[in-house]
């Protein structure tokens, strides 16, 4: 097994100075610092997929087949990148410039607010962006914002917000997630201060997109962050991160899971404790040998053309004691077993798997 092994990472290494995978044309822009996609042979792929840090990824498939990937501006203004197969992935752009950069409501004495946790959404025949925007230690200035644009690569304009922590009277209100159903529109949120859940108010043009404030619910307790939802089998399963996500390799991050009969709840684990009061299913943490740490932050999950559902997120990827290298991105099948739980690789990330089935790469 040992020798199998070493001659593997030899073809693999030998292949990946060849540019094997690398699908990237000529007018492709880098990101800072490097970047790149995941290398990949006939049947393989290694994690990260991005080597760049992009943390708090959020993906989306456009109508011709190619994903989107954005992410918390550790490149600055939000970092864009796109790829065919979910695993080679090409750096395009930021989803604004300085000149349009969104800044916090007049009401609010702060500027220059970072930009946390995107996420992206194809809402009444427009792309829309909703951003966190916030100040380290300034958890009650946190606010909801949303920017408009006819393509995926933008560029997106800002439209204004969503909500605020005052308004929702909610602190640390980052890490929107939104969710459409039935002709109606909901958006989850929250950072480690309870995770919540209001209908919204969406205008047909998408001037106006606002909280029905007589909806809002708790949904989970303080132990989370970063939440997403995804429908199967009659239930919804709402996946959360919880944990310490930034720092390096002594991150304690983890993925973890529950599910419901309903949108807005109970959410239940296996032996039926409530997400309410921070019990949940953990599905993936970092490897006890540091190659991977600070595993959470999903995107909502994608479908490959096999209908298979595959969860991207962000990781430290081999941190050092004296630092980190960002977090980078990987993907990871979801599995569901017989009861309709989910599981991902055995519970830490893959270091190489099988790819997706893409068809029109």
């Amino acid at each position: 097994m040992k020798k199998i092994f070493s001659l593997l990472c030899a073809v693999f290494f030998l292949s990946s100075l060849a540019g094997c995978g690398d699908s990237s044309d000529d007018s492709a822009v880098d990101p800072p610092g490097g970047g790149g996609g995941g290398e990949e042979t006939e049947e393989l792929y290694w994690n990260p997929v991005i080597k760049y840090s992009a943390p708090d990824p959020t993906c989306i498939r456009a109508a011709d087949g190619t994903y989107y990937l954005y992410g918390t501006e550790d490149t600055r203004n939000m970092p864009i990148y796109k790829s065919d197969d979910l695993v080679n992935w090409t750096f395009v752009g930021t989803a604004f410039t300085e000149a349009t950069r969104p800044d916090f409501p007049t009401s609010v004495s702060y500027d220059d607010p970072s930009l946390w946790a995107p996420e992206i959404r194809y809402i009444k025949g427009k792309y829309v962006l909703f951003y966190s925007l916030a100040k380290w230690g300034q958890e009650w200035l946190s606010t909801v914002g949303y920017a408009l644009s006819d393509s995926p690569e933008g560029p997106f304009i800002p439209q204004g917000y969503v909500f605020t922590s005052e308004q929702m009277g909610v602190q640390n209100s980052i890490d929107q997630f939104f969710w459409e159903e039935d002709g109606k529109y909901y958006m989850l949120w929250g950072s480690f201060h309870g995770i919540y859940i209001v209908e919204l108010n969406v205008a047909d043009d998408l001037s106006i997109i606002t909280p029905k404030m007589e909806t809002q619910l708790q949904v989970a307790g303080n132990a989370y962050e970063g939440v997403n939802v995804w429908k199967r089998g009659g239930y919804y399963y709402l996946f959360a991160s919880r944990g310490s996500c930034c720092e390096g390799i002594n991150s304690t991050y983890q993925t973890v899971v529950c599910r419901s009969e309903s949108l807005k709840g109970p959410y239940l684990n296996k032996s039926g404790g409530q997400m309410l009061d921070n019990q949940d299913e953990v599905i993936l943490s970092g490897t006890s040998d540091n190659t991977f740490k600070g595993t959470g932050h999903n995107s909502i999950l994608q479908l490959d053309d096999a209908g298979q559902t595959w969860m991207l997120y962000h990781a430290y990827y081999q941190p050092t004691p004296s630092g980190d290298n960002g977090r980078s991105i990987s993907l990871d099948m979801v599995r569901w077993n017989y009861e309709g739980w989910p599981s991902v690789n055995t519970g830490t990330p893959s270091v190489s798997a099988e790819v997706p089935v893409i068809h029109n790469k």
